[in-house]
């Protein structure tokens, strides 16, 4: 993601969230100054049609709706802030592959976590991630609606490695 694509992200959110949800440009910029490697977008022949804001964090922090990032020195976690696709690239499986482009890149991270919003904890749940505990409620109230901190460990016994999981039996 580049500075100048704020234009066409702040688009896909306005399609994606209520008011109450967006967040402000200023926002948007600083993340990606602080993170740029881990906020992506995807195009199609109309310019940008999904997003994701991703950074080093630490397993149980959650950041606040509008906040900026604080990426962790020590980081254990990749955090998805936030995913969101335009309802014309609905249906193309993109919200998945930019996880899994983003997760494929989390080298020496032992999880990565989310706050699901907007009834998407199903989605996530595919993807691997499951309920977990934060102490950070506080954030998780920022959230309008039903906020639900999700966790997805990265390695361990079960987690396939990364230079395995493009093999086939």
């Amino acid at each position: 993601m580049r500075a100048a694509d704020l234009d066409a992200v702040l688009a896909v959110q306005a399609a994606c969230y209520p008011p109450a949800m967006q967040e402000a440009a200023a926002v948007v910029l600083a993340r990606v100054s602080a993170a740029g490697d881990t906020c992506i977008v995807a195009e199609d022949d109309r310019g940008v049609c999904a997003y994701l804001f991703a950074y080093p964090s630490t397993l149980g922090m959650v950041t606040p709706l509008g906040a900026e990032f604080a990426p962790a020195a020590d980081a254990d976690t990749l955090y998805l802030h936030d995913l969101a696709v335009a309802p014309r690239a609905h249906g193309r499986g993109l919200a998945r592959r930019l996880v899994e482009h983003l997760l494929a890149r989390a080298q020496g991270l032992s999880a990565s976590a989310l706050v699901s919003v907007q009834d998407t904890a199903g989605f996530w749940t595919t993807l691997g991630y499951r309920p977990a505990n934060s102490a950070c409620a506080d954030a998780l109230a920022s959230y309008p609606g039903e906020a639900r901190y999700m966790v997805r460990p990265l390695t361990g016994p079960g987690v396939p490695s990364p230079s395995c999981s493009s093999l086939r039996p």
